[in-house]
């Protein structure tokens, strides 16, 4: 585990604290709750009066991550014609938890990104980061009519492995014993041992990244850990649906590493796009170059 979940990414040329600090940077969208019904998530939305039929993109984030993940999309997005929504899914920072466990399954949350789209006028543009790929990817094969395409960003077929998989399954005992304040004090200790910009983060990116862990909800933490750990491989059941799919990923990505990215896309048939100067997470690594992958893969809004 690292302290930016799944926003971190190998010490080097991907960690410029210019686009680091863009996660808590103003963002031009609205700060919204949109309603479920397993109950309200939080949401950053770009056009909340659209009329109906705006093409419409949501993203939705990973592993301890949240809306804020994409803001520099947010802007550039919309100057481009789209309406842009971002989420905390259930139980991550500002979203309310679930009631029991079993809202963080894949499937439960997936249902509400399910809900999320018929609210925003489907079909919508979804794009998963990571986890949110997982989720984003059941959404599409539950209900394809939902979405006019998926873009799965450093996501992946099946369960991670490798070193991420690893750090969740130190994470476990921890959380067991001492809770999330004692995973985040973990993560920020390895942190100050791998990432000699850690002493140079802006304070208010540190507040930021300790507030949003601290607020997400523990059994969600542990509930999305395990569906981390467990996910099956869906490639086939999502090239049935025949909805159009692009399989980005930065030049860097280290949990579904690059073979990994282009045989899925290849069983997929699927467009795919590598983003450089980029690792795992390329909204925030290199957001100029994932922002014109984003509207070359997408249709142009009329």
């Amino acid at each position: 585990m690292r302290p930016r979940g799944e926003g971190f990414t190998r010490v080097g040329h991907y960690q410029r604290v210019s686009n680091r600090i863009s996660q808590v940077l103003p963002i031009a969208a609205t700060h919204r709750y949109l309603p479920t019904p397993a109950g309200p998530l939080a949401a950053l939305d770009t056009a909340p009066d659209a009329a109906p039929g705006t093409p419409t993109a949501l993203f939705v984030p990973g592993y301890t991550g949240s809306k804020e993940d994409f803001g520099p999309l947010l802007g550039p997005l919309a100057r481009a014609g789209w309406r842009v929504v971002s989420i905390d899914q259930r139980g991550q920072f500002q979203s309310p938890a679930a009631a029991d466990p079993a809202g963080y399954a894949v499937p439960a949350l997936a249902a509400e990104v399910l809900a999320v789209a018929d609210l925003l006028g489907a079909p919508v543009h979804v794009v998963g980061h990571s986890f949110g790929g997982l989720v984003a990817r059941a959404a599409v094969i539950e209900r394809p009519a939902s979405f006019g395409s998926l873009v799965l960003l450093d996501s992946g077929p099946s369960a991670i492995q490798g070193a991420r998989r690893q750090r969740l399954d130190l994470m476990e005992p921890v959380m067991a014993n001492g809770g999330s304040a004692a995973v985040y004090a973990q993560m920020v200790r390895e942190y100050e041992l791998v990432d000699p910009t850690w002493p140079t983060t802006p304070p208010p990116l540190k507040r930021f990244l300790r507030r949003r862990f601290l607020a997400s909800d523990e059994a969600g933490l542990r509930a999305m850990a395990d569906g981390l750990r467990s996910e099956p491989d869906r490639v086939e059941e999502l090239a049935a649906t025949r909805v159009p799919v692009l399989v980005a990923y930065g030049a860097g990505e280290d949990a579904w590493p690059p073979p990994v990215q282009e045989e899925m896309a290849a069983r997929l048939g699927a467009a795919r796009t590598i983003i450089p100067d980029a690792a795992h997470s390329p909204a925030i690594e290199n957001p100029t170059a994932l922002v014109s992958a984003l509207t070359t893969f997408w249709p142009r809004p009329a």
